[in-house]
């Protein structure tokens, strides 16, 4: 479990991100999207299935469908924390959180520490959710695998030690969705579910009926208690077979709108098939969860706080800033190539590392008002180096001296580093 989470999320990312960005010229000119469009329904001729795309909107199969939870957990009275000021947080997998033994460690953590806050896998990877969150329609679906039993109850008991909870979910890595929904999924040319190098498959991120699917489950987060929702894997695949991936959706939308003549000069197909989809998807998010009064925070890679380009997977900062309350870049020292401002081994370097790519984004948010929203993922894993408890503090003192006082720290164990945490 914990060994695919790094292999998936912190080992590979990056490498597959600087192969594809350079091959396809990373030093491209800044792109300024147009504004985008309402949502146009795509029709079944555009999907590879014949089966009309708009027939799942809103899952009119599971209409009439009553609401349900376990009975001791919904006896809990839910509530919610204010974001504290500065957040210094920590990631938890849903494996952990429903461990009571575990989960009541790091609780401890947190209380002798400077933690207050816990990030806690919803919707990880393998595409289902951690907890039934009550909602018919993702009961009938059959997504839910409830690893943490009594969730309301262990997010009242982190708001009675003063710690506020972020529901981490994965977004377009889905291998339970897509294996429903194929016509609304990454393929390959023969028309079968695309697969990357670790046999997870995508949704089409512009699809809209996953748009609502993310949100009906972070509706269902908010309403169990959880105080910001977190959105990770908002981008395009970054390895496995590239030349054999077919976008049913992303590729016609694009196609329509540079045929349009509303697109650009200047800006790449690249750039309308990717990044004008998280534009879309990014916006979407923000109008339709605004509402909840709820904050909710993007994950991105670290490079595109350095890059002006859209890394070939869509992510760009000027385009996520504005849609959400917070940006997370995952700012892992170890995740940069050798060479790196100058370091053979930049994992032996988290000072340098963190200091100079958050001056770079942390200027650019200033430019547009907003580098308060940015609260980086550092690392707390061995991986290029041994991450003791000097180099965690490496790492806080380059966010605190770029002028940003939140941070979340990372480690796929769960075992955090003694000496690493301030009192």
């Amino acid at each position: 479990m914990t060994s695919l989470q790094l292999s998936n999320r912190h080992l590979l990312l990056f490498c597959g991100a600087l192969l594809a960005a350079f091959a396809f010229g990373i030093m491209a000119a800044p792109a300024k999207y147009a504004p985008v469009p309402a949502y146009v329904k795509i029709p079944s001729r555009l999907c590879v299935s014949t089966q009309n795309v708009t027939a799942f909107e809103p899952f009119s199969e599971f209409a009439g469908l009553a609401s349900s939870s376990s009975s001791a957990d919904a006896e809990v009275v839910v509530t919610h924390l204010q974001t504290p000021k500065p957040l210094r947080g920590i990631y938890m997998t849903s494996w952990v959180a429903g461990i009571p033994s575990w989960r009541n460690k790091l609780i401890a953590m947190a209380d002798r520490t400077e933690i207050n806050a816990f990030v806690i896998d919803v919707k990880d990877y393998s595409g289902h959710l951690s907890f039934q969150t009550g909602d018919p329609v993702l009961a009938q679906m059959g997504v839910e695998e409830p690893r943490i039993r009594g969730m309301r109850g262990f997010l009242a008991q982190c708001h009675a030690h003063h710690i506020y909870t972020i529901a981490r979910i994965t977004v377009f890595q889905d291998p339970v969705f897509s294996k429903k929904y194929p016509q609304l999924s990454v393929q390959t040319h023969a028309g079968q579910l695309w697969r990357d190098r670790n046999g997870l498959s995508y949704v089409d991120p512009y699809s809209k009926p996953f748009w609502d699917y993310i949100i009906r489950i972070a509706d269902g987060c908010v309403k169990a208690g959880f105080d910001e929702i977190n959105f990770d894997y908002i981008r395009f695949p970054t390895d496995g077979n590239m030349r054999d991936m077919v976008f049913p959706i992303s590729g016609a939308v694009s196609s329509a709108h540079l045929a349009s003549g509303n697109a650009s000069a200047n800006i790449s197909v690249r750039a309308h098939t990717k990044g004008y989809a998280l534009q879309a998807f990014f916006k979407y998010l923000h109008q339709n969860t605004r509402s909840w009064g709820i904050p909710i925070s993007a994950d991105l890679f670290g490079m595109v706080l350095t890059s002006h380009d859209d890394l070939n997977i869509g992510q760009m900062l000027e385009v996520a800033l504005p849609e959400f309350d917070y940006i997370c870049p995952m700012i892992y020292p170890s995740h940069y190539p050798p060479g790196f401002k100058g370091y053979g081994n930049p994992a032996q370097y988290p000072y340098e590392i963190v200091r100079y790519v958050l001056g770079i984004g942390g200027t650019r948010a200033d430019k547009m008002g907003m580098k308060s929203k940015l609260r980086p993922w550092l690392q707390d894993f061995n991986l290029g180096a041994r991450y003791d408890a000097a180099k965690i503090i490496a790492q806080k003192k380059a966010t605190y001296d770029a002028g940003l006082d939140s941070w979340l720290m990372w480690d796929p164990r769960n075992r955090y580093t003694p000496g690493g945490y301030a009192p």
